[in-house]
C-alpha cells in the first residue's frame, strides 16, 4: 500500500492555515505546535492527546491524496471511553478540495451535521444500508437545514455555503468539492467522535494513513502525540 508522505502532510497543513485565514476561520494555539513543544506539554494537555484533537489527514490508502483524501482539524471532543472528559459533542474543520472524494462510509454511533462554511459547494450521495451493511434501494430521509426530504436512493445532495445536513448512524455518505466552484470549508458537529471504533468504510479503505518519513513533521497528527493513550 502506497504511503503518504510527510512532505506532502506537512504542505497540505501550510495550505490549510493559509486557506483558513482566508475564510477568517481561526485555530487555536495548539494548532501550530512543533512535535518539540509536545514532548514539554504536560499532563494539563491530556485532553487534546485522548480525545485526538488538532490535525488529522488521510488518503485512505489510496496513494492519491488530492483524488482521494481529506484534512480534518479536530477543534473539540468527548470520550465514551474515559469518564473525566463529560463533553458529549465534537466540533472538526474539513477542507475539500474540488473533486477530492471522501469515500463512503458510514458510522454505527455517531451522529452528525455536515455544515458548508464556505468556499465552494459540497456534493454528498446517500444510500440507507441493509442489516447486512450494504446499499439498501429504500428511499433516504435527511433533513437539510431543518427541512425533512424523503429522496431517492443513491440521490446526490449540494450543499452550498451556509447549507447543511445530518447524517445519522447508519447511512452511508460519500462527499467531494463541486468542480468549478473552489475547495470547500466544512463543519462538522456531531455527537461524540471516535475514529477508531465507529467507521464503517463500504470498500474498507484504511482511516489513517501509513507514512513515509521523509522530513521531519512540522506539526504532529492527531494520533502522534507523545504519551498518548492509543485505542
Amino acid at each position: 500500500m502506497a504511503k503518504l508522505k510527510r512532505s506532502e502532510i506537512n504542505r497540505l497543513i501550510k495550505e490549510a492555515v493559509e486557506f483558513t485565514r482566508q475564510m477568517n476561520f481561526h485555530l487555536p494555539g495548539f494548532a501550530f505546535w512543533s512535535p518539540e513543544d509536545w514532548k514539554k506539554a504536560g499532563p494539563e494537555y491530556d485532553e487534546i492527546r485522548d480525545n485526538m484533537l488538532g490535525w488529522d489527514i488521510s488518503d485512505f490508502g489510496s496513494g492519491d491524496f488530492r483524488k482521494t483524501g481529506l484534512l480534518l482539524f479536530t477543534l473539540r471532543n468527548g470520550n465514551l471511553k474515559i469518564k473525566k472528559y463529560t463533553k458529549p459533542y465534537a466540533e472538526k474543520i474539513l477542507i475539500v478540495e474540488e473533486e477530492q472524494v471522501t469515500p463512503f462510509h458510514l458510522h454505527w454511533n455517531k451522529t452528525e451535521d455536515i455544515i458548508n462554511r464556505g468556499g465552494g459547494n459540497l456534493v454528498m450521495q446517500l444510500y440507507n444500508s441493509t442489516k447486512d451493511e450494504e446499499f439498501s434501494d429504500e428511499p433516504v430521509t435527511i433533513s437539510k437545514d431543518g427541512c425533512l426530504l424523503t429522496l431517492e436512493a443513491g440521490s446526490i445532495i449540494r450543499l452550498k455555503p451556509g447549507e447543511s445536513v445530518t447524517v445519522p448512524p447508519l447511512l452511508y455518505h460519500k462527499f467531494w468539492g463541486e468542480k468549478g466552484f473552489g475547495k470547500v470549508l466544512c463543519g462538522e458537529v456531531s455527537s461524540v467522535n471516535d475514529d477508531n471504533t465507529d467507521n464503517r468504510f463500504y470498500n474498507n479503505e484504511g482511516r489513517f494513513s501509513s507514512i513515509e518519513e521523509d522530513e521531519a513533521p512540522l506539526h504532529l497528527l492527531c494520533n502522534e502525540y507523545p504519551g498518548q493513550r492509543k485505542g
